[in-house]
């Protein structure tokens, strides 16, 4: 036997035991948008066959990337030997494409149009935007990241005029909140002054997230 032919066995039975290992995972393909929360809620309940991968936060601003990426990582992920996938995304402007590849591929995402409504509960938010079209909603990431997020690819460090015009018709920033930080809350409430608006803050806890991780998460035949 040669010295490759070993390693070669070698190579095999690597990837043989990283499938079998995969194979009781729940392998969560996300926004990193949600990382810190989806990690929070893994260690809060002790989800520890719960792994998780992550597209680029950013791409919430340009939406059309997710979908193609989403169907590599799902096919990356399958050949890893991943037998149950989940998709932590709601619909995030994606004009129906996750919906049509958690059809063709058998697999769910989370539920809602977006994080702010699954934060928040997803009833309770449709119901409430019914009367609250004019607000402008934050998540503590978006907080966190207001200049990434807003300020810079709107170029309105460069431009501010540009924010009446993008921002002229909103009434009030609502910080949907998912930790209680101070600092972040002080964070918010400059963003609501840049942008000449009414601030409201709300605690929301992580929602649906947490619901929805713990119930895909739930253990198969009590195994």
């Amino acid at each position: 036997m040669t010295a490759n032919s070993v390693n070669d066995g070698d190579q095999v039975f690597g990837s043989a035991s990283l499938r079998r290992g995969a194979a009781g995972k729940v392998h969560v393909i996300a926004c990193g948008a949600i990382a810190r929360e989806i990690l929070a809620v893994k260690a809060l309940n002790g989800l520890d066959h719960l792994t998780l991968e992550c597209l680029p936060a950013i791409w919430h601003v340009w939406p059309d990337r997710i979908a193609p990426s989403l169907r590599q990582k799902i096919a990356e992920a399958r050949a890893e030997g991943h037998e149950k996938i989940f998709i932590g995304y709601a619909e995030c402007g994606t004009q129906g494409e996750i919906d049509r590849i958690c059809r063709e591929e058998g697999i769910e995402r989370l539920s809602g149009p977006h994080c702010y409504a699954f934060f928040t509960g997803t009833e309770k938010f449709l119901a409430e935007c019914e009367s609250e079209f004019t607000a402008f909603y934050l998540t503590d990431l978006i907080t966190r990241q207001f200049e990434a997020f807003v300020i810079e690819p709107l170029k309105l460090d460069r431009h501010p005029e540009i924010r009446d015009m993008v921002f002229g018709n909103y009434t009030k920033i609502v910080y949907l909140a998912q930790t209680e930080d101070a600092e972040l809350q002080a964070k918010a409430k400059w963003a609501a002054d840049y942008l000449k608006l009414a601030y409201e803050y709300r605690f929301t806890g992580y929602g649906d997230l947490e619901h929805e991780l713990k119930a895909v998460a739930a253990p198969r035949n009590g195994g």
